[in-house]
């Protein structure tokens, strides 16, 4: 992907990287050629960002014509107000606290060049905030009082730049160009980034399947690479982003998704699909307003839970609105369980989800990907359990058998019914969950992150599965460009 660093006066800026060209920003802003031009990705090294500068107009006019561009328009408007920045940085409380444990002042301030700062027991920090403002040059400050705090952080133009800095800045541009990602002798069309969470115990994906993943999109002419939640920073470089860890919308994998999708990234799972899919309310009102077969359910709250033994009889379930992987969800078989269990519950969340308890030997699960199955399989209940997944079991007998289905063998009301109910919500990846009874078909959910597993899901397609979402992801790109 070409690049360009947009400065005011490019003549004094020599970098030694390929495919690299340093312009004004009055040259980016008028000049034809770069109004047309595609797949750019854009450095504003401008010396001003504020509304309605040249800086500013850069990121704005780039994110309009399509250009990956840093930092972008929203970042800008994030650096306007700081009391939002210092709220974010308390997810890296720890990091902040251990950086600055033998410092003897309190106050610290420092330069930040593309992650990286002269200070080497900072680099850590540096790179945390860099995630977090994703601004090419920055200035933080910290300060102490009961503990450490960053107290403001903003970019810093080059004017600003200390000559004994100005070799790291380079230094760090370069390495942020240099990435190994965007140089490579074998170069081919689309980079794609896999996200994965090595540390997760119960991820969507086992090692198997990633790899098979890995392979199908090399062969579809994928650059292909796994990266973790540290390297947000780096999503600018890709062209596609395949989340393949747990997802929820206060979690690191709703902002890699949003963030990939600002840039023009294509993006499983989407945003709007984690949004929609994680909370069991929102599918509630959906299915039902739609006329989607579902078990009877009643969204609960504190005022109008003591009536709900009125509607429902016992055993029924009761469901947090984000729970994932049959986790927050509890069987009630008596009022005096209901009582005990929904205190607890709604100290996490002001609504919960009660739902007929309707007994199966299985759950069917039909795996869907822009319109089309590629899996359907039966889940068993764990033994002696009434779930899939029993998580108070010994972890060999959690989980309950699974038997792969070919897709013409399966019930042509199942494919139906979770083709019209996915169809709701977008043209990403889902696992629909179904119960049936009596030869009806009840939604219970829709998962945006669905299993793939190997010799699981992919029993009946092997490879072929892996080369479908493959092919998804590269006509959904082409059809973007």
């Amino acid at each position: 992907m070409p690049k360009l660093i947009v400065v005011e006066k490019p003549e004094l800026w020599k970098f030694s990287v390929q495919d690299v060209e340093v312009i004004s920003p009055d040259r980016y802003i008028t000049d034809v050629v770069f109004q047309e031009a595609k797949n750019l990705k854009v450095l504003n090294l401008c010396k001003s960002y504020q509304y309605q500068s040249e800086g500013y107009y850069v990121s704005l006019l780039a994110e309009a014509r399509g250009h990956k561009v840093l930092p972008e328009v929203s970042t800008i408007q994030d650096l306007r107000f700081p009391s939002i920045l210092r709220d974010d940085s308390l997810d890296f409380d720890t990091l902040i606290q251990n950086s600055f444990k033998n410092e003897i002042t309190d106050r610290v301030e420092f330069n930040i060049y593309f992650g990286s700062t002269q200070s080497e027991h900072l680099n850590k920090l540096a790179l945390q905030l860099f995630q977090m403002v994703q601004a090419p040059s920055l200035r933080a400050v910290f300060s102490k009082k009961t503990k450490w705090v960053l107290q403001n952080i903003r970019p810093i133009s080059l004017s600003e730049v200390p000559d004994t800095d100005k070799p790291l800045l380079v230094l760090a541009l370069e390495r942020y160009l240099l990435r190994k990602r965007d140089f490579r002798p074998d170069k081919k069309k689309y980079d794609l980034a896999i996200l994965v969470n090595p540390d997760d115990k119960n991820p969507p994906s086992d090692d198997r399947a990633l790899k098979r993943f890995y392979r199908a999109a090399i062969e579809a002419g994928f650059n292909t690479e796994f990266i973790t939640k540290y390297d947000f920073d780096q999503i600018i470089q890709y062209d596609a982003l395949f989340i393949r860890e747990t997802t929820n919308v206060n979690h690191h994998t709703f902002r890699f998704a949003k963030k990939a999708e600002s840039l023009g990234l294509v993006v499983i799972d989407d945003p709007d699909s984690i949004l929609k899919c994680t909370n069991k309310v929102y599918l509630h009102e959906l299915l039902n307003s739609k006329k989607i077969q579902t078990p009877k359910s009643f969204v609960i709250t504190e005022e109008n839970c003591d009536t709900l033994h009125t509607k429902m009889g016992f055993p029924f379930i009761l469901k947090q609105p984000d729970g994932a992987f049959s986790k927050g969800v509890f069987k009630i078989e008596s009022l005096k369980e209901f009582k005990d269990i929904r205190e607890s519950m709604f100290e996490k969340s002001d609504l919960l989800i009660a739902q007929e308890f309707l007994p199966t030997a299985f759950d069917w699960r039909v795996g869907i990907i822009d319109g089309q199955v590629i899996y359907v399989c039966k889940y068993f209940m764990a033994t002696k359990h009434w779930q899939i997944v029993n998580w108070n079991a010994k972890e060999q007998s959690r989980d309950g058998e699974v038997e792969s289905i070919p897709i013409d063998q399966a019930p042509s009301g199942l494919l139906k019914t979770a083709l019209k109910a996915t169809s709701l919500i977008g043209k990403g990846l889902y696992g629909v969950d179904m119960k049936e009874v009596d030869g009806k078909f009840y939604v219970i959910e829709i998962n945006d992150n669905p299993n793939i597993d190997a010799g699981i899901e992919d029993k009946i397609l092997k490879e072929r599965l892996y080369e479908i979402i493959m092919e998804v992801f590269l006509n959904k790109i082409k059809a973007e460009k």
